[in-house]
């Protein structure tokens, strides 16, 4: 039988032969099933026209089952706990919890946020998996639909009508220098700004651009490097008098690590928000609803704490 056939049948019916089986008795299946004997005695008609048996023999005042009747709710049995389960409401367990999610995140976020939230994730959720795949601004819809992706990290470079979005507080951009490089203890100017050689680290496309944008009208900064990680700056900044721009979280962390001196940019820049996007398929999911407002609060905690930190409050 085709699913176009199954599709037409009513399948409450075999519900009722189970019921019928269990209880061997018409009047005491209907009870169970909130029916009225006529209307019980109806379904096992149907039944029988359904499979084409007789199913129930009478002895006295019971109904013994044939052998098809047997084997039919023997294989029933399996399905239909599954289905009753699926359909039964119940609270999420993180702990229970041995799902797979796939976040779609920029480096940025990966290096700097997410880290602070994932001893909390873990201890709620041991048996969980979380799949990190690189964020792709121009295709991100893509991502949170077709490609199964549960949820995105980012400042999202261009519109994203249809996805849900909350915001995980904003983020500004600061500059790093080597300890040793000759404005380490000046100030910034535009003119330096605009002079040294330059790095961006961790720096996505929609950032790039507001920092264009804030640069519209003076020449482009001398880039001689864009990258990922901070580690193919830290190479040359030895030998290049290095101006490397970074997201601020990020100079925050590795800073005093690589002795590498903070400086703020010398122009204006407006902090941006960073958000958390989903697509409305995992709006009501539990374990998705879980594992977003983790998210929310450890990251909104750690970026709240270093606006202050940092000064941008």
């Amino acid at each position: 039988m085709e699913l176009e056939d199954i599709y037409r049948r009513d399948l409450n019916l075999l519900i009722g032969l189970k019921v019928l089986v269990e209880e061997q008795s018409v009047s005491r299946a209907a009870v169970r099933l909130h029916l009225s004997q006529s209307a019980m005695s109806r379904v096992l008609s149907r039944l029988r026209v359904l499979i084409g048996d007789p199913l129930f023999t009478r002895e006295g005042q019971q109904l013994q089952p044939t052998q098809t009747a047997l084997d039919i709710v023997a294989q029933l049995d399996a399905p239909l706990e599954a289905i009753r389960v699926a359909l039964t409401p119940r609270d999420f367990e993180p702990s229970e919890c041995e799902q797979t999610f796939k976040v779609a995140t920029t480096d940025y976020a990966l290096q700097t946020i997410l880290p602070f939230a994932l001893p909390r994730i873990y201890q709620e959720a041991p048996n969980i998996s979380l799949d990190f795949v690189p964020l792709q601004h121009n295709h991100l819809h893509q991502q949170l639909s077709s490609e199964g992706c549960d949820m995105a990290i980012c400042r999202p470079a261009y519109a994203v009508d249809g996805l849900n979005r909350t915001s995980l507080g904003p983020v500004s951009v600061f500059c790093m220098l080597s300890a040793q490089h000759p404005l380490a203890n000046s100030n910034l100017t535009m003119e330096d700004y605009l002079t040294y050689p330059h790095a961006m680290i961790a720096i996505s496309d929609g950032v790039k651009r507001l920092i264009d944008d804030a640069l519209e009208g003076y020449p482009p900064p001398r880039q001689v490097l864009r990258a990922y990680h901070l580690e193919a700056a830290l190479a040359i900044v030895e030998h290049i008098p290095l101006i490397i721009t970074v997201p601020a979280d990020l100079a925050y962390l590795v800073a005093e690590r690589h002795d590498l001196v903070i400086k703020p940019l010398p122009f204006a820049f407006k902090p941006f928000d960073y958000s958390l996007l989903w697509h409305p398929r995992c709006e009501h999911a539990p374990a998705q609803q879980w594992l977003r407002n983790l998210i929310k609060e450890e990251c909104g905690i750690l970026i709240n704490s270093r606006i202050h930190a940092m000064g941008l409050a």
